[in-house]
């Protein structure tokens, strides 16, 4: 038990004293994750509006995919980003595997699915007051775009926290592309992962401890979000 409590005060220690090898660590996949956030996000939100909006073939058949993807194990959409960006791969010549950007790519492909259905999800419980509502105020299409994300703003935050808490807390598939290498690709899951198998448990409370700070702040967002929903 001493050697616990010991442990969790140096871990607390080095939060305290901003340790520079524990916040290049936080800072890099807060990084990876916004970026990889603000991707997703800016393409899965329309598109999840017009797929909920349209009716067309095989739409049922591209809901179950979409549903199928957002469980995607991420070590598997790990190992598909490696294969295709390895030197003998489609997009090898663009060398990127090991690099922040194959990272930021992995994290978009996990993240946009999840995105994706949830707002199709949000729009399909909405689709026929909103448009008729856009029909009422005579709005075109952007208008109606832009209507129809202020009608789904509870939703669109849910769908958004939940995709940053899936990307911060990812470890499989940045570790198959981004190789976990000092200074330049490792990121907290992976770090932590490493500090484990290194028995240096004081490093990896600490960051496990930023982890669950920043995972209780984003459920604060979505709780304070669906709390002003309610009212």
């Amino acid at each position: 038990m001493d050697i616990i409590i010991e442990g969790i005060k140096e871990a607390i220690r080095l939060i305290l004293t901003f340790d520079g090898e524990v916040f290049e660590v936080v800072l890099l996949s807060l990084r990876v994750s916004l970026i990889s956030l603000v991707i997703a996000g800016g393409l899965g939100i329309p598109l999840g509006i017009f797929i909920a909006k349209h009716r067309f073939h095989l739409k049922h058949m591209l809901m179950r995919l979409i549903y199928t993807v957002m469980g995607m194990p991420p070590v598997l959409c790990g190992l598909l980003v490696y294969i295709l960006f390895m030197r003998r791969g489609p997009f090898g010549s663009l060398k990127l595997n090991y690099t922040v950007e194959i990272m930021i790519i992995a994290q978009t492909l996990l993240i946009f699915p999840i995105i994706l259905g949830l707002t199709i999800n949000a729009a399909s419980e909405k689709e026929q007051r909103i448009k008729q509502l856009a029909k009422t105020l005579g709005a075109n299409g952007f208008q109606t775009m832009k209507l129809f994300v202020y009608e789904l703003r509870f939703g669109l935050i849910t769908a958004l926290v939940s995709g940053f808490s899936r990307g911060i807390s990812e470890v499989g598939a940045v570790m198959i592309v981004g190789g976990n290498i000092t200074g330049k690709t490792r990121v907290m899951t992976t770090y932590i992962s490493q500090l484990k198998g290194m028995g240096e448990f004081e490093r990896a409370v600490a960051v496990g401890i930023i982890l669950l700070l920043i995972s209780f702040a984003m459920n604060t967002v979505l709780y304070n979000f669906q709390k002003e929903k309610n009212y």
